[in-house]
């Protein structure tokens, strides 16, 4: 009989212990949910998925944007508004495959380049431009009324020019801005500028003074 005793007692000792434990276990995320509420700081700690930073932060992160830096943006936005167009009329207006493969180079490589330049001047809070220069609309409007081996000529020679000014104020940029986003947008538009150039000299349209004008234009005063 006592025996029995003792063993009801052990066993409601024990399931006593079992449901303060459980009891417990069960008040652990409610205690920690209480101290994270009681200190905000901590959900900067919280992880955030890829892509999902906002625009503070991420421009935070890049570093500072210089006068250069922002005008570097808006120089590649005004080359796409006219530099799309002028491939376009490439495809309608030239009369040779290389002037038509050049006006496609134009087309791929600014249309990405446009892209990607305004989601980085969004994110850095740079005002960008809704149109081309007035010279660069001139250009545009030259080649539209052009057809033959007239526009071929124009088109090699204007866009080669307009594209070796770019391409010495790319490398500029590139060489001294501290901004992680500026850097990436530096080496892109350079692969593209670089390929644009290229396939305009394959027309073997450039002439040596559309060459000379261009060294003139980049080469820094003495």
């Amino acid at each position: 009989m006592r025996h029995t005793r003792r063993t009801t007692r052990f066993r409601s000792r024990t399931l006593a212990i079992t449901i303060a434990v459980v009891t417990l276990a069960a008040l652990v995320p409610v205690v920690l949910s209480l101290r994270n509420s009681d200190h905000p700081a901590n959900t900067a700690n919280a992880v955030t998925a890829p892509g999902q930073l906002n625009a503070a932060q991420e421009a935070g992160v890049a570093g500072p944007v210089t006068e250069l830096d922002r005008t570097f943006l808006v120089k590649v936005r005004q080359a796409g508004l006219w530099e799309i167009p002028a491939g376009r009329l490439a495809q309608a207006n030239g009369s040779s495959e290389a002037v038509k493969r050049a006006g496609h180079h134009l087309l791929d490589g600014h249309s990405r380049l446009d892209q990607l330049v305004r989601e980085d001047a969004e994110i850095l809070g740079v005002e960008l431009p809704d149109e081309a220069t007035e010279e660069q609309q001139q250009w545009v409007d030259q080649l539209t009324g052009l057809r033959g081996e007239e526009f071929d000529r124009f088109f090699a020679n204007v866009l080669r020019s307009s594209h070796g000014k770019i391409f010495a104020t790319i490398g500029e940029v590139r060489a001294g801005t501290q901004n992680d986003l500026i850097r990436r947008h530096a080496r892109e538009a350079n692969q593209t500028v670089l390929d644009h150039m290229e396939v305009l000299e394959d027309t073997g349209l450039v002439t040596a003074e559309t060459l000379a004008e261009v060294e003139t234009a980049v080469t820094p005063p003495k």
